[in-house]
């Protein structure tokens, strides 16, 4: 047996059993060793030869800029959040108004992309936090979770890395987060189910107490 007929035996053996990886994002140890524009180069080649092997006539005016577009869609927008540079800075301010009930803000659009087959996670993040004395502005907690939600991402690990990054920006562990979302790696494909969602949640602190917890719950529906 050649090598790339062991390679797609792999590749049907384990591509549907969606095993667990790391709790941080998987990167390699030089993923920044090169420019933007290279891997938009690069990335640009690599796809001009999926489409070639397609079949694509890359000469047809509507197909031949398709490579660039998605090289650069990657690596500025979809995928941007991989870069630690691009995490946005948070602000603290000081609770002026004493307001030490929940804050929350939800309804947050989520656009993702699943680490397994690279299509996209569609959905709403739920986020709320009670001040220890500090607060931020309501951008930033949108900002945070798009920074994370541009990676390749498995739901259960964007949810940890959104509670997380909002535990280090506030100085809190009062942190609660919920993720209800569509996969279209279950919708468009394989099983083919558009109706079914998935919810994922993360609470600490306060909210890991029933009351908190249910009084969040209930707002956020």
């Amino acid at each position: 047996m050649d090598n790339n007929n062991e390679l797609i035996e792999l590749e049907d053996l384990f591509g549907e059993q969606h095993i667990g990886s790391c709790y941080d994002t998987p990167l390699r140890n030089d993923a920044f060793a090169i420019s933007d524009a290279e891997k938009i180069r690069v990335i640009s080649h690599h796809f001009r030869e999926i489409m070639n092997t397609l079949g694509l006539d890359l000469e047809d005016d509507s197909l031949n800029g398709t490579p660039g577009r998605v090289a650069k869609m990657f690596v500025k927008e979809v995928f941007s959040g991989l870069n630690p540079a691009n995490k946005p800075e948070i602000r603290l301010f000081e609770n002026k108004y004493r307001y030490n009930e929940m804050l929350i803000e939800k309804d947050i659009t989520l656009y993702s992309y699943c680490e397994h087959h690279f299509v996209p996670i569609i959905g709403k993040v739920h986020v709320a936090y009670i001040s220890n004395g500090s607060v931020i502005g309501l951008s930033k907690i949108n900002r945070l979770v798009q920074h994370y939600a541009k990676r390749p991402q498995v739901q259960e690990r964007l949810t940890n890395q959104i509670a997380d990054s909002l535990k280090e920006a506030l100085q809190t562990e009062d942190i609660a987060v919920i993720i209800d979302a569509v996969h279209l790696c279950v919708a468009s494909r394989g099983v083919k189910d558009t109706n079914s969602s998935t919810v994922t949640a993360s609470y600490s602190g306060k909210f890991k107490e029933e009351q908190t917890r249910a009084a969040f719950i209930s707002l956020v529906k």
